[in-house]
């Protein structure tokens, strides 16, 4: 399954998440199925958000279109870095 990592800092948790949420109809329209936030423990305005994809080419054009540009920098995200993933294995211990 196709994954994408994104890593970035955020002006304020609380704004940045009210328009993720609000996107969340927009990015499963784009294709995104799953995902998860994370925090670093030792900076709360470094995030991680991973999701799962119907394909990494959906995942591209969605996440590099200028309209999302343009919310991210409304949102207060700085410096993202994007890392397009495949799965090899998922196990559970």
């Amino acid at each position: 399954m196709p994954h994408v990592l994104i890593l970035h800092a955020v002006e304020s948790y609380p704004a940045w998440k009210r328009f993720f949420d609000d996107a969340a109809t927009i990015r499963r329209e784009a294709g995104e199925i799953s995902f998860q936030l994370l925090r670093d423990a030792s900076d709360p305005q470094q995030l991680v958000h991973l999701s799962a994809w119907t394909s990494l080419a959906a995942a591209r054009l969605f996440f590099e279109s200028p309209e999302l540009v343009k919310l991210r920098q409304e949102a207060g995200v700085h410096a993202p870095t994007f890392l397009y993933l495949d799965e090899l294995e998922r196990g559970v211990l």
